[in-house]
């Protein structure tokens, strides 16, 4: 596919979520900016670096384009946004992926008995993805068009490595309701939702269930490639009903999947968070998009 005119940005794509979100929207044609700040192999936990990330979105069939960027400081994201817009003059979808990640987060123990560092994902996680939209949204909502996705999980409603993890993945999911009216009440095309994202093939994830098969092994055939989340996404943001069907929703990406027809690897639908964790995702207040 030869490359279009849509602008993504994905935040936290040198490994994970990120990482395969950023392919799948290269593979729609999109030039893709992908940031995290891992510049080199081996100077973070888990492999990937942010120009790895890039040469697969461009071979993919989008436009690669690396950027280093701390989202925990608020200057280095308006300078990202900046960028943006001078060299490609709009930003079309912005998926808020970055999150603060450590193998503390999934240690044993109780919150008390991990680092307090583990409390960064309220900054890197919750704060930063209000900030990189807090940049993003003028330029949106001045072009009339365009989506902010936050990647969420079920965490938001049920325990999940602890109480900082739930309360990144809740505030996000309230965030993305809030941005919504916001959007909604500018009168523009300009939609924001918060997705939730089954287990995934990340590195990490890989990694703990080959570490700890008795405890992860009941995940083996069940998890949902990162790229499906990037294929969701392209679907959401190309929908004439974007604004009505999504703009301040809670959804579950394997739901939205199937009712767009999007497979995932091996030409079968994910499985559904709500089937597998039985947890529904939250009804905020009711408003009514303009």
């Amino acid at each position: 596919m030869a490359v279009n005119s849509t602008v993504a940005l994905v935040t936290g794509a040198s490994r994970g979520a990120g990482r395969g979100i950023a392919r799948a929207l290269g593979a729609h044609g999109c030039t893709v900016y992908v940031t995290g700040r891992t510049l080199n192999p081996g100077d973070a936990e888990v492999p990937g670096t942010i120009h790895a990330t890039a040469l697969e979105v461009t071979e993919a069939g989008g436009n690669g384009i690396a950027v280093q960027c701390d989202h925990g400081d608020d200057q280095q994201v308006k300078a990202l946004i900046d960028r943006i817009i001078e060299e490609q003059g709009r930003l079309d979808i912005l998926i808020n992926n970055a999150c603060y990640q450590s193998h503390a987060i999934s240690a044993p123990g109780q919150f008390w008995e991990k680092p307090l560092e583990i409390a960064e994902m309220m900054n890197v996680g919750l704060r930063s993805g209000f900030v990189a939209s807090w940049y993003a949204a003028p330029h949106m909502v001045k072009q009339d068009k365009g989506l902010v996705l936050f990647t969420s999980s079920p965490g938001a409603n049920h325990y999940c490595f602890g109480p900082c993890y739930g309360a990144q993945k809740a505030g996000v999911d309230k965030m993305a309701h809030d941005m919504g009216i916001d959007f909604a009440d500018s009168g523009s095309h300009v939609a924001a939702a918060s997705i939730w994202m089954g287990p995934l093939t990340t590195e990490r994830l890989l990694e703990m269930m080959e570490a700890a098969p008795d405890k992860f092994g009941h995940l083996e055939g069940k998890l949902e490639s990162t790229e499906y989340t990037g294929h969701v996404a392209w679907a959401m943001f190309n929908d004439p009903r974007m604004m009505e069907r999504w703009n301040g929703k809670v959804v579950i990406g394997a739901e939205v999947g199937r009712e767009y027809e999007i497979k995932d690897r091996g030409g079968n639908y994910p499985l559904s968070v709500r089937r597998t964790t039985d947890t529904p995702t939250p009804e905020f207040a009711a408003y009514k998009v303009k």
